[in-house]
């Protein structure tokens, strides 16, 4: 008998196999048995014979339990009916290990107590499909990248001092000195692109925020992309073909697991760049039209988003944010000093901002002006400061949060389901 994964079982059909995994479920109608397995790859139905099979064997399905561990041998036919279109005609079965009784039944159970048992729920076809998309996208995006010349590099997670202000860091002790954890890989990326050119890192990040929103993790993953002599245009563009890129190759590798999530795909097929443009003002002006109270000069909450981003089918981008909201090293619009040149890219359908970028001061002078205005020490920013000092150069860069990619994608309510051990507000368990 060959090993083989579950997912690989339409290819094997006729063949003797074995399958290593997990119970999931099984019944049994007196004379016949059927087990269901899962493998990480995969589901599948064994159909065991009592006159089949050795009376030992018989016997030994008396003590399968949810998520006990097996190795199932037998010949796989086809079957219509069955999801994957195949099934088992098990001939051989070992336990590994019987599992205690299962704490996540059938029945509905509350989001806390899913939440306790994270490290079991992510078993389920749910979370597991969802784990799968989020595998899918990080390939796409590596590969996007690599394909377009840009150099993996990696930024530190301890760092010296804020990105983008130190209200919601997390300060640990370093030694005999104070670090954060990063929230941005961004300055770092920075110096690299001097190096390198175009560059990207991806990796962990970290919020203090005290909020509880669906949108909101403590510690999520983003990658964050710098290009040398890229300009504010061309930053737009390499932010659209990535998006179009990454939600395309899910839906052409990644279907079944969009299926059993119940995701429609129409919304994410017109997913085509170019992707319809307003500025801070505009959107201002919409959103009023809207029934929103925002102000001039205030940043977009995510109320705003949501409302926003209903009235388009695509992704939006929004640009050109009031100076005073945005971060001390955004490069002020020439045309227009009291605005940036920035960009958050907005989901449809209500799942808001997953891109912020923008283009970086060039300018010795105007960036240490900014960490003078931001209440900035200086002294922690030299070394940033020294990219403009020894070869200055246009350059600009943006960050995309993968766990809200991942919830607009698979169509789900809560970004707590996007990564398999969410950090949130009141959760640091499991």
């Amino acid at each position: 008998m060959t090993d083989i994964y579950i997912k690989d079982a339409p290819k094997k059909v006729g063949e003797e196999v074995k399958i290593r995994g997990w119970a999931y479920n099984f019944r049994s109608s007196g004379s016949i048995y059927f087990l269901q397995v899962r493998d990480g790859s995969g589901r599948i139905q064994g159909i065991i014979s009592k006159k089949d099979v050795a009376p030992e064997l018989w016997e030994n399905l008396s003590h399968i339990t949810m998520e006990t561990s097996v190795v199932v041998g037998g010949k796989l036919r086809v079957e219509k009916r069955a999801p994957s279109g195949v099934e088992l005609d098990v001939t051989s079965l070992e336990i590994v290990a019987v599992a205690a009784e299962y704490p996540i039944a059938k029945k509905e159970h509350g989001t806390d107590f899913l939440m306790d048992n994270r490290h079991l729920w992510i078993r389920s076809s749910r979370q597991e499909a969802i784990l799968r998309v989020r595998n899918e996208i990080e390939k796409a995006w590596r590969d996007f990248f690599y394909d377009r010349g840009f150099i993996l590099t990696d930024s530190p997670v301890f760092t010296p001092s804020a990105c983008e202000g130190t209200t919601d860091l997390f300060e640990v002790k370093y030694f005999d000195d104070v670090a954060y954890l990063t929230q941005s890989g961004q300055l770092y990326l920075e110096a690299t692109a001097a190096a390198l050119g175009r560059v990207y890192c991806f990796g962990p990040t970290f919020r203090s925020e005290k909020s509880k929103t669906r949108r909101h993790l403590t510690e999520f993953w983003m990658l964050e992309a710098e290009g040398a002599f890229v300009e504010f245009e061309e930053n737009l563009k390499i932010q659209e073909d990535l998006v179009e890129f990454t939600v395309h190759r899910v839906l052409e590798r990644r279907a079944d697991d969009l299926k059993i999530l119940e995701r429609n795909l129409e919304p994410l097929q017109k997913i085509l760049a170019p992707f319809p443009r307003l500025t801070y003002d505009e959107a201002l002006a919409k959103l009023k039209e809207l029934g929103s109270d925002i102000k001039w000069g205030d940043d977009l909450g995510a109320d705003d988003e949501t409302i926003l981003t209903k009235q388009y089918e695509k992704p939006i981008f929004v640009t050109r944010y009031p100076v005073e909201v945005k971060a001390f090293y955004m490069k002020p619009d020439p045309q227009n000093p009291k605005v940036v040149l920035n960009a958050d890219l907005l989901a449809p359908e209500g799942y808001g901002e997953v891109i912020g970028g923008s283009q970086r001061i060039d300018d010795l002078n105007l960036l240490e002006a900014r960490i003078r205005e931001h209440s900035l020490p200086k002294e922690a920013f030299e070394w940033y400061l020294d990219i403009r000092r020894f070869g200055s150069f246009p350059h600009s860069g943006f960050g995309i949060g993968l766990e809200r990619t991942v919830a607009w994608i698979c169509g789900l309510e809560h970004v707590r389901e996007t990564i398999p051990f969410p950090r949130l507000l009141n959760r640091l368990k499991p």
